[in-house]
């Protein structure tokens, strides 16, 4: 009995703990959807937590007429897509064949791939590498560099492994070439993982702006992170040199703020609940280790 009141005193704080963390999340995130709807001088008083106080739409129609925001999202859209297909094709296939006890030289590649998880050669290495490989100014620079990750591969091969070997073995009897077992059978029984891994790299290239900002001067090029990151730097520049003069501007310019990052965070949020399901169980079969 006193074990009974132990667990439901631990249940109690334990859903209080719950709470109180997505409460942590979720106003912020109302916050800015109520300063975005809201009159851009009338949120200079203050005062606006859960609903706008003064409801309006100019924020989203003044972005929406801008054209720039449409092309950064066609680029990011476009970099998202083919930069997860192409990380999945490439790191998949690596894992594949490293999951193989077999393999020549397999110990040697993995042992290479393990020192890079802990040795970066820094920035201004990287950035040389990109330059010379004609990857500056190019929409290739978001998907070259990072089409493989030595992580991702560790979780793909280790879920590989748990598969049974008679399937590739019935395959390979009827016929079927080791191209066709990857993608015809491998593949489809790996979905889960493979949504896991979707969901973390499609989150970082939806996200990412950090390249575009090392690598990218051609407006035409700009991911729409990177709009939203100029539009942040450029207020606050503004409002550092002529804070006096246009704070009420400076002002219209946050309301504006947040509603661009309302509709740049949007989409990835409406994808997300339908990866969810196997984003924890892929990570628990990815960890497996056989």
């Amino acid at each position: 009995m006193e074990l009974d009141r132990g667990e439901k005193i631990f249940n109690f704080f334990n859903v209080l703990f719950m709470l109180f963390f997505i409460a942590i999340i979720v106003f912020p995130l109302i916050n800015i959807v109520a300063l975005s709807f809201n009159n851009g001088y009338d949120a200079m008083k203050g005062g606006i937590y859960l609903f706008p106080r003064k409801f309006t739409l100019v924020n989203y129609e003044t972005i929406l007429k801008d054209t720039t925001i449409y092309r950064a999202f066609g680029v990011t859209a476009a970099k998202t897509v083919i930069g997860v297909i192409g990380h999945l094709v490439i790191t998949g296939a690596a894992a594949y064949a490293l999951s193989k006890s077999y393999l020549l030289g397999r110990k040697i590649f993995i042992r290479m791939g393990i020192i890079t998880m802990f040795f970066y050669g820094g920035m201004i290495p990287s950035f040389l590498v990109v330059k010379s490989l004609g990857l500056a100014n190019n929409f290739w620079v978001y998907i070259i560099p990072v089409l493989f990750s030595f992580y991702d591969m560790v979780i793909l091969m280790n879920f590989f492994r748990s598969l049974p070997e008679s399937i590739e073995e019935s395959a390979k009897i009827d016929g079927a070439n080791v191209f066709q077992v990857f993608f015809k059978i491998i593949v489809p029984l790996s979905f889960p993982v493979l949504a896991t891994i979707a969901l973390f790299h499609g989150v970082y290239q939806w996200n990412d702006f950090f390249v575009a900002k090392l690598y990218v001067t051609d407006k035409a090029l700009y991911p729409i992170q990177y709009y939203l990151y100029q539009l942040l730097t450029s207020a606050g520049a503004a409002n550092s040199a002529k804070a006096g003069v246009y704070i009420s501007k400076a002002f219209t310019t946050q309301s504006l703020q947040q509603a661009t990052m309302i509709v740049t965070t949007l989409p990835i949020m409406l994808i997300y609940p339908f990866l969810q399901k196997y984003f924890i169980s892929g990570m628990l079969v990815g960890g497996v280790k056989e």
